[in-house]
């Protein structure tokens, strides 16, 4: 390992901090951002590996998306490998709250930032088998130390959209050894394969094996969780739902325009707004009180206040998932400003009309997969969302053929989780990790 390049990055990151720091404060102090874990991030005080575990993965997602994506996985190597263990680390408050609840009977972190200190310190307390790093995080001394400490480090339910990859073919001269020290790459499709590979990626270690979300997902409308928000929220079958999930900034009055007008036409119709970022939530809801509209919390749902409003806000974490089974009409933010998308295949599952909108290249491939078994709408503003969700509404017949053939793509996509855990199956040999070393 090169010790100019190790504090060299130091340095780097050093100096971003230092750069950044002014920023870092008014979020921290604004919207209580970047307040938690500090000796996890910047010292490495990460808990350590259970005493006895013959076998331990350090398993890293960056925020609630990735986190979610690990259930299966982690399910399927426990069946596996019994006795295995895992110690899961995040990078965001919401990712880490929800690894917190969602694996609490496992070891939950923040990850240590890339500086060299605080990833040494971290490999030495998790003492890891290997290294499972979701969907991608290219942070060299996270990749170069795994060698150090006799760790195997590999890329699950890989994505390199189209941006990332110009941004690093930019750097291509720090990448391209980096991927090549990853002893596998688990890509979700042969266009992110061809982007790895392009940018340095050994061909031998890197393997389609389809995208992990599509598994985990149980498009049963009538599942424990999802029935007890519709009872918490106080829905009936004879309401039409409307969930607009995941939304951004400068989304919510778009939505909200399309609703007041859908609702002209749709009176009964019921609106659930789920905000991406739990830092939103205030500020949605400072909206909607300025746009003078009856609307409920999720945290202040009472037995009282069931059903009494046409607009309810999701406040919360973690239970999106759940939320969109109790949809009719689905619409996923992020895609009608300059986000990209997010992820639109849960409500599919569930067999709900989805629509988008134009902008969703962080999920072209879902999106193309729905088009062209048409169980997929793309709009572009209040009005043809409006039109969406009227037709959506009132003509049962076409909703529901939308959704049964959005769920039907989303269950021929399934069993990432089994391909990808047999390319795995290599590097991990029970009741031992087998421990090989790959170049510095």
């Amino acid at each position: 390992m090169d010790p100019m390049l190790t504090w060299l990055l130091n340095f780097v990151y050093l100096a971003l901090v230092i750069v950044a720091s002014p920023y870092l404060l008014w979020a921290a102090v604004t919207k209580g951002k970047y307040r938690e874990g500090f000796a996890e991030k910047f010292l490495g005080h990460v808990a350590c590996r259970p005493e006895g575990t013959s076998q331990h993965l350090w398993l890293h997602a960056v925020s609630v998306g990735e986190v979610n994506l690990l259930a299966p996985l982690i399910g399927e190597l426990q069946q596996i490998y019994p006795g295995i263990t895992f110690h899961i680390t995040t990078t965001t408050k919401a990712g880490h709250e929800l690894a917190k609840t969602k694996y609490a009977q496992h070891t939950v972190s923040y990850a240590p930032l890339d500086f060299s200190w605080a990833v040494d310190r971290a490999y030495r307390n998790i003492q890891p088998d290997a290294v499972l790093l979701a969907e991608l995080e290219l942070w060299p001394n996270l990749i170069r130390f795994a060698d150090r400490h006799d760790a195997k480090i590999a890329v699950v339910n890989g994505r390199l959209s189209e941006k990332s990859h110009r941004g690093y073919s930019r750097i291509r001269f720090l990448v391209g050894p980096l991927l090549q020290q990853l002893d596998w790459i688990g890509a979700q499709d042969d266009s992110y394969a061809r982007r790895f590979t392009d940018l340095g990626a050994d061909p031998s270690k890197v393997q389609v094996t389809g995208s992990i979300k599509f598994d985990g997902i149980t498009p049963d409308r009538q599942n424990s969780q999802t029935q007890a928000f519709r009872e918490l929220a106080g829905l009936n079958d004879e309401e039409i739902v409307w969930l607009a999930g995941s939304t951004q900034n400068g989304e919510e009055p778009i939505i909200l325009e399309a609703f007041q007008a859908a609702q002209q036409q749709i009176p009964g119709l019921k609106l659930l707004l789920v905000p991406r970022h739990p830092h939103r939530f205030d500020e949605v809801a400072t909206y909607l009180q300025s746009q003078n509209v009856p609307f409920q919390r999720r945290s202040q749902f009472t037995s009282e206040s069931r059903g009494t409003s046409s607009i309810l806000l999701i406040d919360s974490v973690g239970e999106l998932s759940a939320w969109w089974g109790t949809a009719d009409i689905a619409f996923v933010g992020g895609s009608l400003g300059n986000r990209g998308g997010q992820n639109m295949i849960e409500p599919a599952a569930y067999g709900a009309a989805v629509a988008v909108g134009p902008n969703t290249w962080n999920f072209k491939d879902v999106v193309e997969r729905l088009r062209a078994a048409d169980a997929l709408t793309v709009v572009r503003d209040a009005e043809s969302l409006a039109a969406f969700v009227v037709k959506a509404s009132l003509d049962t017949t076409w909703r529901e053929q939308q959704g049964q053939q959005a769920k039907e793509v989303v269950l021929a996509q399934q069993g990432a989780t089994r391909r990808t855990i047999e390319s795995l199956k290599p590097l991990l040999d029970p009741p031992k990790i087998v421990k090989f070393r790959t170049a510095a």
